[in-house]
């Protein structure tokens, strides 16, 4: 069985210092055996730990559109952000990828998206992420799942690493899979492991970001 975190960052997000090598090391240390990565923007972070990491990863990206971030997975090269949905999705598709709704109806972050403009592409998404460990815990984190069986999504989750630390706090425990057909199928089998994450690694977020654009 694998122990699958499928949200995490390196330091190619620029909110993120997390090292490629530093994210295997927690990785082995903490039994995470496969990872999802999904930098803001960029899917260069994903290719090169695909390349050295010694377990499975998913190279994916978080695409920012003027609704919410679409979360790409199974992709080859980078999407960029500032996109429609509609054409966000379509390049997704055309690297023969998965289409992820991350962190939906989260009431405190400006790049989730909310019901209503979920409703207008609902058709064409895979997966929706029903469990971010960065979601602040006073939410009603029963949206998104009653969002997915409501309309048989798979089911994602995930830490939304932006530290090492955080890595493996979330994930699911699923079957082993070849590609993204037995990808899907995983999930299906998947059971996801969840803890809130402190209010506070949002402020890691942020200091990230400023020193980066410092330097």
């Amino acid at each position: 069985m694998l122990k699958a975190d499928l949200h995490t960052h390196t330091l190619y997000s620029p909110d993120s210092n997390n090292s490629l090598d530093d994210i295997i090391k927690q990785c082995l240390k903490i039994g995470i055996n496969c990872l999802a990565i999904c930098d803001h923007g960029t899917v260069e972070g994903a290719l090169k730990l695909q390349s050295i990491a010694p377990f499975k990863i998913i190279v994916a990206e978080e695409i920012l559109t003027p609704y919410g971030e679409i979360m790409g997975m199974f992709l080859k090269e980078t999407i960029p952000s500032h996109i429609s949905p509609e054409e966000a999705i379509k390049r997704v598709r055309e690297q023969g990828g998965l289409v992820c709704i991350p962190h939906p109806f989260d009431k405190f972050r400006s790049s989730a998206f909310q019901r209503v403009h979920l409703e207008p592409i609902k058709g064409h998404i895979d997966i929706i992420e029903v469990y971010n460990a960065r979601e602040l815990p006073f939410q009603n984190r029963k949206l998104a799942l009653e969002f997915a069986q409501k309309n048989n999504f798979k089911k994602s989750a995930g830490s939304d690493a932006h530290a090492i630390s955080e890595i493996g706090k979330t994930y699911i425990e699923m079957p082993e899979f070849d590609g993204k057909e037995t990808f899907l199928k995983a999930l299906d089998q998947g059971k996801i492991v969840g803890r809130s994450l402190s209010p506070l690694v949002h402020f890691t977020s942020v200091k990230n970001k400023i020193t980066k654009r410092l330097k």
